[in-house]
């Protein structure tokens, strides 16, 4: 598997088995009567999913893998045409010439003054349940998925550094062609997956099982997320759909239910495409700072499905960095009816500036033996990705024995080239930088040191803290990992330390044990709070400086926990914890009936049982080589998560007898034209008597940052709760309304608006169990708020993609405005790298 490329081709060839002399490359061009090429002409063998491209120069080349005695070559706007071909070469030329293939429009009834292409558009909805692969019962079908990764437009500045020169000089030695500009473009990954992939409609449900995979170049680690999501699950190009989701940006379809008043079309021609009569659509956005698309699509003249498409999205449109997608895509009726995908091409450029270095991903997927309606039980989907233990040992000529289409000379050199550089020591230290980079570890034989970015840290409690941590690899076990670390307080002169063991049970189910110790210093307002800790910059600012506001405490904490999917998207976890706190700020609660002259403790230890479910309806997690798991795909669903947590009151020297409720509900809504609204609703009930630091802290933030997950005017710790509801709004307009304003559509600034309403209050009970001063010394001890009868609210409106990374929000305080050091207006400022 390591050997490079061309060894393994050479390899492969002088040991094929006798059963496969048949094996035939067929070459030639296709052109026009005329003489003039056809660029990107198809050549194949009907009936079968084995096919070329043709280039721009109208060159193909086609290797197949069984005897064959006719080849059939097809353009848009061309008669198909056939050509018979023997079987006793295995390397033949054939050229095709192609002759005109328009026929009439009669089909087409123009209605007086009416574009007649609406007509088109109006019947394609009404053919949209008999054309959409959504009215399959299922369908499965094998996939084959090729992605290429490039970089471009190199400035001289730049190709003349010493890594990129050394890739250039194999490209060029190994006869890479460069751009048009006499420019190297210079390959950085390639991979190829072999998988089979099965969906079922009613409900929702999909399974991918790769086979092989094969990466080229500066490769991810084995295992890691990235390398188990090229395949074609993660490339669903549904254009019946209202809306597709594409570098995380919604754009709409040129056939949606909202046609007309996202697009502008003229119908163009009527000719074949394959075996079908289409009709030649073109579109274009009615207004090119949309997120729409623009080019020609085809629908057949008898059904009114979509054939093909092959579009591009404006270079005005409303998006950071992008400097091109382009998308091209063929379908085919099913056995059933609706059409499925036979192969489908895309392109996306990615430019920061004007002049600067690009990159330039290719994907290619290409599908076929579909099988229909053919259901399979539910719990088959419970694992939506399955990779193959030996996925990645892939035999020498494997791919090119087993891809249903034939790489072009261009995609063979770049693949020699990807696995020449990957030797070179230049590259070596890159993948080693970009790893590091990535997840936050320096990699070290078996063990992992970091995470980097915790080693130093300063805080007013602490003064400089030093860590010093590692887990280990999946290199020294895979299915255990563990991650130690030791930390010092050069103020507070104290060492902490951590230790987390996990051990994978069951993969299938995603069955996990996990052990956790740790005695470090953590803060009463953050306590429970990591789920909206959702910004770095929010979270770093939080834990380091002055951080006496925020109640500090040493705790001690010990806990063991299993969780596991009982079935698709629904995760299971049940923990006993133990917690030890003292806090480091005066402190004190009533250990018996609270009246003064009672007795009083300011430490405390909690020992509990925390239950708590997750469902996700269509959620994809995917597991990397640290068997942490990651959502990945499009979220249609809310997540909802209960979570209860009984204390048990004497057992291990426990303080306290108490319950609490928690439940908390995302989601994320696309609003058509109006862009997308994320909301999450906080809900708790702890109907107990225990001292504040175990009521609900609401997350403050007193930093410059804006935090999508806290309430941005609250201070750190200002109030506090036993029973409460949140609901936290944040709406992304989009390009709407900005687009449409002469002076600030050529920006592409883009308006948010958001919205933050806390109903909660404080039990008596809770209230009286904190004297107001210290039973021992008088001092006065810090108290603590709650909410009243109002709620909290704040509301703000904000611009973000200013320079296309700096968001900057206006929020207003509307209640409790006159609390003390209560902030009724903010501006925060966050960085967000959004296409």
């Amino acid at each position: 598997m390591r050997l490079a490329y061309p060894l393994c081709l050479l390899l492969f060839v002088l040991t094929i088995p006798a059963g496969w002399a048949q094996r035939m490359t067929f070459s030639g061009r296709v052109t026009e009567a005329s003489g003039k090429p056809v660029p990107f002409a198809s050549v194949f063998v009907r009936g079968t999913s084995q096919g070329a491209t043709a280039d721009e120069n109208g060159r193909y080349q086609l290797t197949l893998t069984g005897p064959v005695d006719t080849l059939t070559a097809s353009a848009i706007g061309f008669s198909a045409i056939k050509k018979a071909v023997t079987t006793a070469k295995a390397q033949q030329t054939v050229n095709f010439a192609l002759g005109a293939g328009a026929v009439s429009l009669g089909e087409v009834i123009v209605r007086p003054y009416e574009n007649p292409a609406y007509r088109i558009l109006r019947r394609v909805q009404q053919n949209r349940t008999r054309n959409q692969k959504t009215e399959l019962e299922a369908y499965e079908y094998d996939s084959y998925a090729r992605n290429e990764l490039l970089l471009n437009n190199l400035p001289d500045q730049v190709s003349r550094r010493k890594l990129l020169r050394q890739i250039t000089a194999v490209a060029d030695t190994l006869g890479l062609a460069r751009d048009a500009n006499g420019r190297p473009v210079v390959p950085i990954f390639a991979s190829e997956v072999l998988s089979h992939y099965y969906q079922n409609n009613n409900p929702l449900r999909q399974r991918e099982e790769v086979s092989k995979t094969q990466m080229h170049g500066a490769v991810p680690r084995e295992g890691s997320v990235v390398s188990q999501i090229m395949g074609s699950s993660f490339q669903d190009w549904d254009f019946y759909r209202n809306w597709l989701r594409i570098v995380g940006k919604d754009f709409i379809s040129p056939i949606a239910e909202g046609w007309k008043f996202s697009y502008e079309y003229e119908l163009q021609d009527s000719l074949m495409v394959g075996d079908d009569y289409c009709y030649k659509l073109k579109v274009t956005p009615r207004r090119p700072q949309d997120l729409a698309f623009k080019g020609t699509i085809w629908i057949t003249t008898d059904t009114y499905a979509l054939r093909q498409l092959d579009l591009v999205v404006s270079t005005q449109a409303n998006l950071n960095f992008i400097d091109q997608i382009a998308v091209r895509q063929e379908l085919t009726p099913t056995a059933a009816g609706p059409w499925l995908p036979t192969r489908t091409g895309f392109v996306i450029g990615i430019k920061p500036s004007k002049g600067s270095t690009g990159v330039l991903a290719r994907i290619t997927t290409v599908y076929s033996n579909f099988v229909v309606n053919q259901v399979k039980p539910l719990p088959f989907y419970d694992k939506p990705l399955e990779v193959a233990a030996d996925a990645y040992e892939v035999p020498a000529g494997f791919f090119a024995a087993n891809r249903p289409d034939s790489l072009s000379r261009q995609e063979q050199l770049t693949l020699t080239v990807l696995d020449t550089v990957r030797q070179l020591p230049a590259v070596r230290s890159m993948l080693e930088l970009a790893d590091i980079a990535v997840n936050g570890y320096y990699p070290l034989g078996k063990i992992d040191l970091g995470p980097i970015l915790a080693t130093l840290g300063y805080n007013n409690i602490e003064g400089l803290r030093l860590r010093l941590g590692f887990r280990t690899s999946t290199e020294w076990n895979r299915d255990w990992q563990l991650r130690p670390y030791v930390a010092y307080g050069t103020q507070d002169g104290r060492f902490k330390y951590g230790l987390r063991v996990q051990r994978v049970l069951d993969r299938r189910h995603w069955t996990v044990a996990n052990f956790e110790h740790r005695h470090d210093i953590d803060q009463v307002a953050l306590l429970d709070n990591d789920y909206a800790l959702d910004n770095p910059l929010a979270e770093a600012a939080a834990r380091l400086g002055n951080i006496s506001n925020s109640r500090p405490l040493l705790r001690d904490l010990t806990s063991v926990a299993v969780q596991s999917d009982l079935f698709r998207g629904f995760t299971q976890r049940v923990m006993l914890r133990r917690q030890q706190f003292r806090p480091l700020y005066p402190f004190a609660y009533y250990t018996q009936e609270p009246r003064p002259g009672s007795p009083t403790n300011s430490n405390f230890a909690l020992s509990e049982v925390v239950v708590e479910s997750r469902y996700a309806r269509d959620e994809v997690l995917v597991a990397n080589n640290q068997n942490r798991r990651t959502a990945v795909g499009l979220k249609r669903w809310p997540v909802f998560t209960v979570r209860y947590t009984l204390g048990l009151n004497k057992l291990l020297g426990s303080d306290f007898r108490y319950h609490k409720f928690n439940l908390l509900i995302d989601h994320s809504l696309r609003l058509g034209q109006l862009g997308r609204t994320t909301y999450r609703l906080d809900a708790g009930f702890i109907p107990s008597t225990v001292p504040y630091p175990i009521l609900k802290s609401h997350l403050g933030n007193q930093s410059f940052f804006y935090n999508a997950g806290a309430y941005n005017l609250m201070r750190y710790f200002e109030f506090v709760s036993d029973r409460y509801a949140g609901l936290q709004v944040e709406h992304q307009f989009g390009g709407f309304l900005f687009n449409s304003l002469p002076a600030i559509k050529q920006l592409n600034w883009r308006l948010v608006a958001t919205g933050n309403l806390l109903y909660g209050s404080v039990s008596a009970a809770n209230r009286q169990i904190i004297p107001t001063t210290d039973p021992g010394t008088g001092e006065v001890l810090p108290t603590f708020q709650s909410l009243g009868r109002v709620p909290y609210v704040e509301v703000g409106y904000g611009v973000e993609n200013i320079f296309k990374i700096v968001r900057v929000d206006f929020l207003h305080r509307l209640t409790y405005r006159t609390v003390p050091d209560a902030r009724t207006f903010g501006v925060k400022v966050s960085l967000k790298f959004s296409l």
